[in-house]
């Protein structure tokens, strides 16, 4: 008997949620389930995360969280509750299969068979915004190398572990080089220990679009957060509904199992939603709890409904399907073929999965020597005219520290800028040391003391380091 924890959550989450249980529960899953609640009443009653620490408690004693889908208040100052259970349980992991169900639901691509494993915890969804000036707001995009290693590493390991031959690695290094070019730089080095697994690597826009025309290319695609994220609602879609995808959220300690879609209140108490995201996320949770054997009952009868046309409103196509069900009705049916397997769509079979996949700690690398070679001072200034800026900030110059370019959103419009460059408020001053000079930040307090002096408004700083000699920084766009 395992111990979950459960939340019900908001809109269609409680029908749904009931409907995936009362099917588990008749194939004979071996759990204990103690419920929590999350989300929207939380929120309005005072708790701007969504959850209390009572209920953070227990998830954490149980390790094992099925979760419906929940509602987020809209408005400032709440924070998502599916990032911070993420990050604040190390899901560092995503997983989201997508398999088209043809001919029984429509899809444009019959013979899709793919697994998103997205990065969970970092990227752009690290959350860190900030406004810096009147025109100009930042969203910090971080990228780990030990969040790298984990989740590549876990890409080809479940591909060993579900005799998967090829992971294929999304990224858009051509232009962000030092986030996403590390993410591929790990993916690389990680590839060449699993020499009998076929790897490959995508530029993500170019990616996206042959997921979208030609899915039965690919078998597991491994990427950074927001890009996993946008890709695996495409992947879902295209099956045929997002309705029907499940995800594992997979770390070290805990595991967070759910639906893809989200809790779609307007059709929230009327018996029409359909359960079957939150089913594919419970069978992925039996599976991980070591209940194989429930597991494949309960997806095969789920299959056996879906070719017998048994659906619900969302999937039903007049022609295609034989009969449409209420959210009750079709959680009854999947239950009547328990023990049961569809003859044309491909029944499952976990018994040969059962391999633990090889999931080793993050071993930190030896540290490489790192130099202070510059800093980039962010300006708020409301002029036009990069030479004037220019003409201000070489006063702060030291005979160890030169101005040498100023971008405005990245791109270079100093020195040699084009007067066509539209500029907004916010500017980039580049300042690098003297290739024979060794700097620290003492001369970098002294340049923003020169700064204040000047009236220059700097609203932030990133020191420029160089690490065994390689630059830790991009160069301006056209530089």
């Amino acid at each position: 008997m395992t111990k979950i924890t459960v939340a019900k959550g908001d809109g269609i989450g409680p029908e749904i949620m009931d409907a995936t249980l009362e099917i588990i529960l008749a194939a004979g899953a071996q759990i204990e389930i103690e419920e929590i609640e999350v989300g929207e009443k939380v929120y309005l009653a005072g708790n701007s995360s969504g959850i209390s620490s009572a209920s953070w408690e227990t998830i954490r004693r149980n390790k094992v969280f099925l979760k419906a889908p929940i509602t987020t208040p809209q408005g400032g100052g709440y924070k998502s509750l599916n990032v911070s259970t993420r990050k604040f349980l190390g899901l560092y992991s995503n997983v989201r299969p997508c398999t088209s169900l043809h001919p029984f639901v429509c899809t444009k691509h019959p013979i899709m068979d793919i697994v998103i494993v997205r990065e969970n915890e970092e990227d752009l969804y690290a959350g860190i915004e900030h406004q810096q000036t009147d025109e100009v707001v930042q969203c910090l995009k971080l990228i780990s190398r030990p969040g790298c290693e984990k989740i590549i590493r876990y890409a080809f390991e479940y591909a060993k572990q579900q005799n998967r031959k090829k992971v294929t690695c999304f990224t858009k290094d051509n232009i962000m080089k030092q986030t996403d070019g590390l993410f591929h730089e790990v993916f690389d080095e990680i590839a060449s220990e699993y020499p009998q697994i076929e790897n490959e690597h995508w530029i993500i826009d170019i990616g996206a679009a042959k997921v979208a025309d030609t899915p039965e290319e690919f078998d597991v695609i491994v990427m950074p957060n927001l890009y996993g994220d946008v890709v695996s609602d495409i992947a879902a879609q295209i099956t045929g509904s997002v309705g029907l995808a499940g995800s594992a959220n997979i770390g070290e300690e805990c595991a967070m199992f759910e639906a893809i879609h989200g809790s779609a209140p307007l059709i929230a108490r009327k018996n029409v939603a359909n359960p079957s995201g939150l089913l594919q996320g419970a069978v992925m949770m039996l599976n991980h709890i070591g209940q194989t054997e429930v597991a494949e009952k309960v997806q095969n009868a789920w299959l056996k409904t879906i070719e017998d046309g048994v659906h619900t409103v969302d999937i039903y196509k007049e022609g295609l399907s034989n009969q449409q069900l209420g959210t009750k009705e079709f959680a009854k049916a999947v239950m009547a073929n328990l023990g049961q397997q569809p003859t044309i769509l491909k029944p499952v079979s976990y018994s040969n999965n059962n391999a633990a996949l090889n999931l080793p700690k993050y071993k930190r690398k030896p540290a490489a020597k790192k130099k202070l070679v510059g800093v980039d001072l962010f300006v708020h200034w409301t002029g036009l005219n990069p030479d004037e800026l220019a003409h201000s900030a070489k006063k702060l110059e030291s005979s160890l520290i030169a101005l040498t370019m100023i971008t405005n959103r990245g791109i270079k419009v100093w020195p040699e800028g084009f007067k066509e460059t539209f500029c907004t408020d916010h500017w980039r001053c580049r300042f690098k040391a003297n290739e024979e000079v060794t700097i620290n930040n003492a001369h970098i307090i002294e340049l923003l003391t020169k700064a204040f002096k000047e009236n220059i408004e700097i609203i932030k700083t990133e020191n420029l380091y160089s690490f065994d000699g390689k630059a830790g920084y991009s160069l301006g766009q056209g530089q």
